[in-house]
């Protein structure tokens, strides 16, 4: 099973990072977990360069995606050659959660029509002039598609993922590697109940 990270030049280290982090603490020797780029390298909003784990036709193909935000996602929408690729993420098959000004990306590809969607404040004038009903949430999901708002939010991607790819249980036991010792099940409680959805399915392990 393969989990892409979508990453460009730009990016946001808390988005792509922190989902990265969280979906590892799976500990599954059949699950892949990969930060996806357009080049073989990308700088950060503040200047960390990271190499590319797989491509981005890599994560048209992968289980699960979450398209990251970054300090160039306008510019991103306006390359053809990069959404090109992109128009091949389908939630038909697979699960597509975005974060931030990734939401921008989601809408411009389509992937939001009549969806509403959550984004950051500086994104969110972007994501509302693509056609977009922005809501006051940090995470929503309808059916294979999620939007979180907030770099922070970003561990409800990576919940919502392991919960609909996995279980429940496994989205609790991930999450308790990494939340504030002392406050363990007040972050895994507020985690759990808002990355439901009444239209999720749930697979089981």
């Amino acid at each position: 099973m393969h989990i892409a990270i979508l990453t460009f030049d730009g990016y946001n280290e808390l988005d792509s990072l922190i989902a990265l982090g969280i979906l590892n603490r799976l500990y599954r020797d059949d699950l892949q977990v990969s930060i996806a780029c357009p080049t073989l390298k990308v700088r950060s909003m503040n200047g960390v360069v990271i190499e590319a784990m797989a491509t981005i036709e890599d994560a048209c193909a992968a289980d699960a995606v979450i398209i990251g935000s970054g300090a160039k996602t306008r510019e991103v929408v306006e390359d053809p050659k990069i959404m090109a690729v992109l128009r091949g993420l389908n939630p038909q098959r697979q699960l597509i959660a975005a974060q931030c000004s990734g939401t921008l990306i989601a809408a411009k590809l389509g992937l939001l029509h009549g969806i509403p969607a959550c984004t950051d404040d500086i994104s969110k004038p972007w994501v509302v002039a693509a056609g977009v009903d922005v809501v006051d949430k940090p995470f929503y999901a309808s059916g294979n598609v999620a939007t979180a708002g907030g770099c922070l939010a970003s561990h409800y991607l990576a919940t919502w993922i392991i919960r609909r790819l996995f279980s429940s249980e496994a989205a609790e036991a991930a999450l308790r590697y990494v939340v504030p010792v002392g406050e363990q099940e007040e972050y895994i409680e507020r985690a759990m109940r808002n990355t439901y959805c009444a239209n999720n399915t749930q697979n089981s392990t």
